[in-house]
């Protein structure tokens, strides 16, 4: 009978300490508003509307921790980070491509950490800064959670991350738009809160030209992605509407339309991560979506890689309104070194 009381009294401690563990959580969890604003400038730059060329670099740089030797639990594999000088080196070969690529007019970037466990802490947007000072920068958290739990035994811990914007130009204002949907509780407490990044910048025509920085959800049942396209959707053609210019870019976590996702499927598949494709009536076709078929821009993490038998497919890619032309879209094929992402290139001018 003792025993059996000092087990229940046991479970009864551990359930106490859990439903405390919850509450906590519960009660710091990061939940923004649908609308933040960033930035606000009064004397923003003015851009000339006439057949103004604009060059454009995305890339989801992984926070520097999903180089080619890294798989990643979430997605089969076994490991939470790499070790600490991999990481520092992933950062600075990224900080180096930056820094070759200093002419582009706007650089989007995603998985960018400012103080989290996976990246040693590292601020990489102080880290970037410095390495490219010219640019301006915009920030906007969509990973803030104090203690990821999984996996148990070696736990994710602190994650501080977000989307970085750096741009040759001061904008009028720089937006936060919330997603909407979530993942039910508890596990919404430990995901990410997805949001997209508006920079505004002022045109001579009386329009201005929207630069919006996008990160959509991943290891969902497409149901999350369905409820942030909407939204999406409705924002930019409200925005097309009234006669402005919008690019979108950035991580979609989805097929662009028309792509054919079998052409870079291996042996080692994407697990726990379900491969979708934008419906090709999303929107009038007047709108282009800017991607290189060529070249993968993202791969599995069920295992280290290897370019013969990983898994690929094309998850970053661009969006433009009919007001905008492409002159021309390429990936630089990278192979993985430094991130399961690879940066893509755009050119486009500005039209009517």
């Amino acid at each position: 009978m003792k025993i059996i009381k000092t087990f229940g009294f046991v479970i009864l401690v551990l359930v106490v300490l859990f439903g405390l563990f919850l509450g906590y959580f519960s009660l710091t969890d990061y939940n923004p508003e649908e609308r933040i604003l960033i930035f606000k400038s009064d004397e923003p730059d003015t851009l000339n509307a006439e057949n103004l060329n604009l060059s454009f670099l995305c890339w989801n740089i992984g926070y520097g921790g999903l180089g080619k030797e890294m798989d990643f639990f979430y997605d089969g594999g076994s490991h939470v980070r790499t070790s600490k000088e991999i990481t520092v080196n992933n950062l600075d070969k990224i900080n180096d491509f930056l820094v070759k690529n200093d002419s582009i007019d706007f650089i989007l970037l995603q998985e960018v950490d400012t103080h989290s466990k996976r990246s040693y802490f590292v601020d990489e947007t102080e880290a970037i800064g410095n390495v490219v000072p010219d640019y301006f920068q915009s920030f906007s958290t969509n990973y803030f959670v104090k203690f990821v739990p999984v996996p148990p035994t070696n736990s994710m811990g602190k994650v501080t991350s977000g989307l970085l914007t750096l741009s040759k130009f001061t904008p009028v204002s720089s937006e936060r738009y919330n997603f909407p949907g979530d993942y039910a509780w508890p596990m919404k407490l430990f995901m990410l809160d997805r949001c997209f990044l508006v920079n505004r910048y002022i045109l001579t025509n009386g329009k201005q030209l929207l630069i919006i920085n996008t990160h959509n959800s991943a290891f969902d049942d497409g149901s999350l992605k369905k409820q942030e396209m909407n939204y999406l959707k409705k924002f930019i053609l409200e925005e097309y509407k009234q006669g402005n210019y919008i690019l979108v870019g950035g991580d979609w976590n989805q097929n662009p339309p028309g792509f054919t996702p079998e052409k870079f499927i291996r042996n080692i598949e994407y697990e726990n991560f379900q491969l979708t494709a934008i419906e090709n009536n999303y929107l009038p076709d007047t709108w282009s979506w800017l991607y290189d078929e060529t070249i993968p821009t993202n791969r599995s993490l069920k295992a280290p890689y290897d370019p013969e038998l990983t898994s690929k497919t094309i998850l970053d890619f661009y969006l433009i309104s009919p007001n905008l032309k492409c002159l021309g879209t390429r990936t630089q094929d990278l192979e993985f070194e430094n991130a399961d992402h690879q940066p893509v290139f755009t050119i486009v001018q500005l039209g009517e």
